[in-house]
């Protein structure tokens, strides 16, 4: 991976704060801007900017079903803070820039109010590969084009036919209104061709249901 707030794969923190929030990825070579007010996340973002700048964006575990309001995915994803501004009320507003996905493999107890896990990167070291070709886009785009076509959206077209096919994905897998168990099948999917595959499933799979839900009200 290059740029500027880009780190060598081998000097990834074997731990990270984590921050638990449905539906907020920040992928490989994409943005992720964030509005923080908690006192406990406060202490997280300054804690991280005298740190290595980084955080962990991580879904709640949909299988936990309430029972375990702590319960956690064991697979997020990791961004480095590239813009912060503090405002007259006390806020922060920040952007991520993601730099790699990791496993959690412990919790390690904290006294800053926030929560820190113990991580793994290895499974996700192909996230610092560029991946070449445009395999499986032409697929995603069409699907994408009906997509919002249903919805009734616009899609900036010469932004989609400037992305490569990961960064295509990597962004699809970040913004689209996915459900959270959808969007956690993308994040731990380890390969480009196959969140490729998931990807365009559930395009796919949705396109089916607003046609049949059209054919159904006429």
């Amino acid at each position: 991976m290059s740029g500027p707030f880009s780190i060598p794969f081998e000097k990834l923190p074997p731990s990270l704060p984590i921050f638990p929030l449905p539906n907020a990825v920040v992928m490989p070579g994409c943005q992720l801007p964030l509005n923080i007010f908690e006192p406990r996340y406060l202490n997280m973002v300054f804690d991280a900017l005298g740190s290595g700048r980084l955080i962990g964006m991580i879904q709640p575990d949909p299988a936990a079903d309430g029972r375990d309001p702590k319960g956690v995915c064991r697979t997020g994803t990791a961004g480095r803070i590239s813009f912060f501004n503090e405002t007259g009320d006390g806020r922060l507003m920040i952007v991520l820039s993601g730099i790699c996905r990791f496993d959690v493999t412990d919790e390690i107890a904290t006294t800053r109010g926030y929560r820190r896990a113990l991580v793994d990167w290895r499974r996700f070291a192909c996230d610092y590969e560029e991946a070449k070709g445009s395999e499986g886009k032409d697929a995603v785009v069409a699907l994408l084009n009906d997509y919002f076509t249903r919805k009734g959206l616009q899609i900036d077209q010469k932004a989609v036919a400037a992305m490569g096919t990961q960064q295509l994905v990597n962004w699809l897998t970040g913004v689209l209104p996915l459900e959270l168990a959808e969007r956690q099948a993308l994040i731990e999917a380890v390969g480009l061709d196959e969140r490729t595959q998931i990807l365009t499933t559930l395009l796919h799979c949705e396109t089916l249901e607003r046609a049949a839900d059209s054919s159904r009200r006429h």
